[in-house]
């Protein structure tokens, strides 16, 4: 089993960046643990503040993987482009959110990504990786 998760822009800033919504621990640190956690899936990472790279990611993991877990993060309110290729790739996503984005701005609530994906898991902090991550496992 081989699952990515693909972090979009900004992310690279959890451990620092408004620790109120996004907690205190790094995304690095988390994943580690994670890794830990689930030592029988090859689970790999890969974060961009660039659209196109992420784009190019899908692509590149969209035929061969298990799965891949995609917080895009603001990209997921405006990149028709990156749910274009989450609909063009065969790989499932998932797509999470660490806040609870229906409790935050409205425009927020839309996104671009959301019709093309197996499903969404939203405020349940970093917790929210792991979700996606069982749901792969146990299906």
């Amino acid at each position: 089993m081989k699952i990515i998760i693909i972090n979009g822009p900004n992310l690279n800033l959890l451990g620092k960046r408004e620790p109120n919504i996004y907690g205190n621990i790094t995304f690095e640190s988390f994943f580690k643990n994670l890794q830990e956690k689930y030592k029988n899936v090859d689970l790999e990472y890969f974060q961009s503040n660039i659209e196109g790279e992420i784009i190019d990611k899908l692509h590149q993991v969209g035929f061969e993987y298990t799965g891949v877990i995609l917080n895009a993060a603001a990209y997921t309110h405006t990149s028709v482009g990156i749910g274009d290729a989450v609909k063009a790739i065969q790989t499932p996503v998932i797509e999470v959110h660490i806040s609870n984005i229906y409790k935050r701005e409205k425009f927020r609530h839309e996104s671009y990504i959301a019709p093309n994906v197996k499903g969404v898991i939203a405020g349940f902090g970093m917790q929210s990786y792991e979700l996606a991550l069982l749901s792969f496992i146990n299906q």
